[in-house]
């Protein structure tokens, strides 16, 4: 299994900047971090605490405990921790947060420590106040320590919210979001090939809860079919998990979500599949699961002119996979048909694999751009194409600027399947460009991303750019 704490090189650099900050300064610096549920939060601090060999406190609240129940854990945390130079002066028991704080400011060391407070919205639910408590605490008496105040939560709007200009601890830390692991960080935990790490990429959406359960150089489908004999798999109840905490009524939201992540891409798709909700409910909704719950992306069509519509998608590839495939694959599983569940991933996991595969592409292809990996040094935003009747449609579009660009560098086409790309494939994309506003022939290339790379009759020549698993995986490595 994938049990070893595997990348965050640059997570850990900037904690440890952090804590060198403190060391030298003398005083607390303060951290809020924040990302989805099975991201690897806790994991990420716990590797810090430790290979940091300072003192350090560790407490995670307990959703729907009360106030006398989550501050005696605190404390009996704070007294178990390397923080007291005297334990018997931690008290078992206080009258709030603002004692308990208090108890952690007398606790803290007049050397450099870590206070880690997981779980944090939990606590602002038991107790309205808290993030008052700890701005008036922090300000008064912890800041005043060299210690790395490190704040974690999964609900990454009220997290947002804990440091937003009108709440108390406003202007107090420094905001990071934890993302996924990429698809490089992936293929190194499962010790897999280019094709298959993209593919366990997709499937886990580079979530560390999933990947510590895939025994390594176990191949996607093999690792899916061999799940689907497990009810309980974290393949299947870390998605679940997450749809039960951020939409636990069947409401307007958790039918929006379900309706993309059925593959309804438009609004007026969208608006159809969930019941019929009308623009005025809908349009801000979407701008809610985009910008507040981060469940969603929205997709632009990228050219020298403004176009529409806008396309819709699941932002994370692990919830889209379980919303379109895994839970009717699931439901099976709970019946005790097995066979039948993998039935129903084998049927729909090469379509599903060719859309999901595109965001990743794309990403792939800004990251390379602005790391100057690309023969295109003006290149600063990446992403497709398409008019109102989606005919053509471009994979990829390489431009100066985004939405409305002035000069477009690349077009090209991602054929993610097994087959490989054909003069068929070709003569598709050149058809397609004649219909791209501002593509110029003369200036811009035509490029070509292939799971299964060219087929051996295709003359390249004019290819300007052709990729395949492995250059997507470099670049992540390299970049």
């Amino acid at each position: 299994m994938a049990a070893e704490f595997i990348g965050r090189r640059a997570e850990l650099a900037m904690l440890r900047k952090r804590l060198d900050r403190v060391a030298e300064s003398g005083s607390g610096s303060a951290i809020t971090i924040r990302g989805r549920r099975q991201v690897g939060k806790s994991r990420l601090v716990q590797e810090l605490c430790d290979a940091s060999g300072l003192p350090y406190a560790y407490y995670t609240a307990i959703k729907g405990a009360s106030l006398p129940e989550a501050t005696g854990l605190f404390l009996a945390e704070l007294k178990s921790s390397g923080l007291p130079a005297d334990r018997e002066a931690i008290p078992e028991t206080v009258s709030g947060w603002p004692d308990a704080l208090r108890a952690l400011a007398s606790a803290l060391p007049e050397t450099p420590s870590i206070v880690v407070l997981d779980e944090l919205p939990w606590l602002a639910e038991q107790d309205e106040a808290f993030d008052g408590v700890l701005q008036a605490m922090w300000d008064r008496l912890i800041s005043r320590k060299p210690v790395l105040l490190l704040l974690l939560g999964s609900d990454i709007h009220m997290m947002e919210r804990l440091t937003s200009y009108d709440r108390p601890f406003y202007g107090r830390a420094d905001n990071f979001v934890l993302p996924p692991l990429n698809v490089a960080e992936t293929g190194q935990a499962l010790q897999l090939e280019p094709a298959e790490a993209i593919d366990a990429h997709l499937i886990t959406g580079g979530l560390p809860g999933i990947l510590r359960s895939w025994p390594r150089s176990t191949p996607p489908t093999e690792f899916v079919k061999a799940e689907c004999a497990d009810p309980a798999t974290p393949l299947f109840g870390i998605p679940e998990s997450t749809l039960l905490a951020e939409f636990p009524s069947p409401d307007h939201a958790r039918r929006v979500l379900e309706a993309v992540g059925s593959g309804d891409r438009t609004h007026a798709a969208i608006a159809a599949t969930a019941g019929g909700i009308p623009s005025g409910t809908l349009s801000p909704l979407l701008q809610r699961l985009i910008n507040e719950k981060h469940v969603l992306a929205q997709e632009q069509p990228l050219s020298t002119s403004p176009g529409k519509p806008a396309l819709y998608r699941v932002a994370d590839s692990n919830l889209r996979l379980y919303l379109a495939v895994l839970r009717s694959a699931h439901d099976l599983v709970l019946r005790g048909r097995t066979d039948a569940a993998f039935r129903i991933f084998e049927r729909r996991w090469a379509s599903w694999r060719v859309r999901a595969a595109e965001p990743l592409i794309r990403e792939t292809l800004g990251l390379a751009a602005t790391s100057g990996m690309l023969p295109w040094p003006d290149v600063e935003a990446v992403g497709g194409w398409w008019n109102r009747q989606f005919d053509p449609e471009i994979d990829l579009i390489g431009a100066d600027r985004e939405p409305v660009a002035q000069r477009i560098h690349f077009a090209g086409s991602i054929k993610w399947l097994e087959s490989s790309f054909d003069q068929h494939d070709w003569a598709s994309l050149q058809r397609a460009v004649s219909a791209l506003p501002g593509w110029d022939p003369t200036r811009g290339e035509l490029i070509v991303v292939s799971r299964s790379g060219l087929a051996p009759q295709l003359d390249g020549s004019g290819i300007g750019l052709a990729w395949g698993p492995e250059e997507i995986v470099e670049t992540w490595r390299s970049g």
